[in-house]
């Protein structure tokens, strides 16, 4: 099976479990639902489950043991993308080529929507571990994993950089910081919690850690990329938003060129890394070099 349709038939997968855990509701706060799905459902890569899936296989594992975290981790994506768009961040109006969640249900809601969308993640994989008794510990560990990559010490922590490095010239290093910990701990929590779920070997863990931190770090930068030449209607959303916003960024700081030749030095690296599962690898192998020439 070749890589797009191997990619496809787990995004297929991921759609129809969380068309299946996020359902829309009579109930009187039937709103939150709507909110939650519209953004949820709303397309995109599924990047981060499918990651999630990809090294459970390299592994042998069972594919609906690991399929809850993934989808808890898109859940968290979500609802940091949610929250992201917000007037009081990054005022964006459209996200994926529709309007963003708080265009269409109002602030109020679509902060609930997000809070929602994370405690339900949680709840998700909480009540997944507690039907595997015999697998409690390493879902544990997973969990807490995602937690970790998802709180001050992740995302939220890159976050806060990102909110506070605005119009000013910030260095080489908090700019890695900021994007190690805003892009790329969500993209490395399913590989690692994958991992963990595998009961991997420590060489093997460190391995595919190196792994998920040059992908989740050439992410970054061709996102960066794209905002500044890339094509709107492709990406759902306009460009220019990060110089319109006074960010700082690999274009930014090391110009268009260097930024493309980082880029591929990354992407390099990480395949080279992950070149001692031989023929396990090829999956993940692929899907970096898609990570380098995504168009959205």
């Amino acid at each position: 099976m070749n890589f797009k349709t191997k990619y496809n038939q787990w995004v297929e997968l991921v759609n129809t479990e969380l068309d299946h855990l996020v359902r829309e509701s009579e109930l009187p706060q039937g709103s939150i639902f709507k909110a939650m799905r519209y953004s949820l459902m709303a397309g995109g890569k599924r990047l981060r489950p499918v990651l999630a899936l990809a090294v459970n296989e390299m592994f042998g594992g069972d594919e609906k043991w690991v399929l809850p975290f993934g989808c808890a981790v898109e859940m968290i994506h979500t609802y940091s993308l949610i929250h992201d768009d917000l007037p009081a961040m990054d005022n964006d109006d459209y996200r994926r080529g529709m309007l963003t969640n708080h265009k269409v249900y109002g602030e109020a809601l679509a902060i609930l929507a997000g809070d929602a969308l994370l405690n339900y993640a949680f709840e998700v994989m909480s009540e997944h571990i507690l039907k595997e008794n015999k697998r409690m510990v390493s879902g544990v560990r997973a969990m807490n994993l995602i937690a970790r990559s998802s709180g001050v010490f992740g995302m939220i922590g890159g976050q806060v950089v990102d909110l506070e490095s605005e119009g000013k010239v910030i260095s080489l290093e908090t700019l890695r910081h900021m994007h190690k910990c805003k892009t790329g701990a969500l993209i490395k929590a399913p590989i690692l919690a994958a991992a963990v779920i595998n009961q991997v070997s420590e060489e093997e863990y460190q391995c595919l850690e190196i792994y998920a931190e040059k992908i989740g770090l050439a992410f970054q930068v061709k996102d960066d990329i794209l905002d500044v030449e890339g094509d709107s209607e492709i990406l759902g959303k306009p460009v220019g938003s990060d110089e319109n916003n006074s960010k700082s960024t690999f274009v930014s700081i090391y110009g268009l060129k260097e930024s493309k030749k980082m880029l591929e030095e990354l992407i390099q690296e990480a395949i080279t890394e992950i070149e001692r599962f031989g023929e396990r690898s090829g999956f993940l192998k692929e899907l970096a070099l898609y990570i380098m020439d995504r168009s959205n």
